[in-house]
């Protein structure tokens, strides 16, 4: 199917990726498969030429992460320093900023986290009470962050704060880049019973003062400039899902093609065929709408974009979750041993759903933007 929608230059980076991916496998180092797909120019696919990136966009990033995470080593920074950070200083950021960040961004000698969740606010934005006052010159932030990815390997979090005028009811969010030593910028590891290369951190900002060029973009027109960050996120997460879920149903069609009870191998059985067809199919139809959201958001449609974002992070979460359950039915007692490497999927599956929006909000969402239905929240 990808042959049809895919150019020739994509496929063939399809296929240079998954050749990365099997050169790596599932018990990968991180950091040495994150400096070799920096090198051969996978992480900066999508960032401009002039600051030495592909030139490419979402269609190319979403690719090198889907593939990936098919051959078991995904590497979720991705969905945060190239396609969040990167993205958003590429379109908004000063001429400076974009020196300063986009070669190391492109490069991967440079790593940003990107801080918005806060303990009290979840999926409402409104509700952000990470606070930003002009200080002189200057910035002061102050506020807590929870469930920031990958902070103590970053070189600085772009960090979702409010002018303070925002309380009055206007939601007017501001994007600032704290770098990870900056005083009074304070990170303390979350316990996760799920097991990643990339750990979770509550942030916790005590007035931390930041010099006026901190600030990315117009502190009039933050949400905007957000959504440019969150379209390429929900994406992103498509791409982990749809890999992550290729990845699973590829080692159940092995086992069942090679496991014999009976006469014939189980997946000559249709009550094992059939539902790992099913996942097939819906990962297809997963990868489709990732590819519409990629292209939309590539020709600068950000309002289409966000409409096909959404509904493709909830489709690519969904085909993944059933993907990994069936793969690890289909092998029965082996898809609980460290040997298939499929158990530790089935939590992992499920942080496609929550993050980094939950399928509630989406359909929210569509229910409410896409089909004109009263607003429930």
């Amino acid at each position: 199917m990808t042959g049809v929608i895919e150019s020739q230059e994509n496929k063939d980076l399809r296929a240079a990726v998954a050749a990365l991916g099997a050169r790596h496998g599932r018990g990968f180092d991180r950091a040495a498969l994150w400096s070799e797909a920096a090198k051969l120019g996978y992480l900066g696919v999508n960032l401009p030429e002039q600051y030495g990136g592909g030139g490419g966009g979402m269609a190319e990033l979403s690719i090198v992460l889907e593939e990936l995470g098919s051959a078991g080593c995904p590497l979720l920074m991705m969905v945060v320093s190239p396609a969040i950070c990167g993205t958003v200083i590429a379109r908004f950021g000063t001429d400076a900023q974009q020196r300063q960040w986009l070669p190391g961004l492109a490069d991967g000698s440079l790593t940003m986290a990107f801080g918005i969740t806060e303990p009290d606010a979840g999926s409402n934005s409104h509700r952000i009470t990470t606070t930003a006052r002009h200080d002189g010159d200057g910035w002061v932030l102050t506020g807590r962050k929870v469930f920031i990815s990958g902070v103590d390997i970053a070189d600085a979090t772009l960090i979702v704060g409010r002018t303070e005028d925002a309380r009055t009811g206007s939601l007017k969010p501001c994007l600032f880049i704290v770098p990870r030593d900056t005083p009074g910028f304070q990170r303390s590891q979350i316990d996760m019973e799920l097991q990643a290369a990339e750990k979770q951190f509550e942030l916790v900002l005590d007035d931390v003062r930041l010099p006026a060029e901190s600030l990315v973009g117009d502190e009039d027109a933050g949400l905007l400039q957000l959504f440019a960050g969150l379209n390429p996120e929900r994406i992103m997460t498509a791409a982990f899902a749809i890999g992550m879920g290729r990845y699973a149903l590829a080692k159940a069609v092995d086992y069942a093609g090679t496991r014999q009870v009976w006469k014939l191998p189980i997946g000559g059985h249709q009550a094992i065929a059939h539902p790992l067809a099913q996942a097939h199919i819906e990962l297809e139809l997963a990868r489709l709408m990732m590819q519409k959201a990629a292209a939309l958001y590539d020709a600068g449609d950000d309002i289409g974009a966000g409409e096909a974002a959404n509904m493709a992070k909830y489709a690519a979460a969904e085909a993944c979750v059933k993907a990994v359950d069936q793969a690890v039915h289909t092998l029965g007692g082996n898809g609980l041993t460290r040997e298939y490497g499929l158990a530790s999927l089935i939590t992992a599956a499920r942080v496609a759903r929550i993050a980094p929006v939950s399928r509630e909000m989406i359909l929210n969402y569509v229910s409410h933007q896409s089909l004109g239905l009263p607003k429930s929240y």
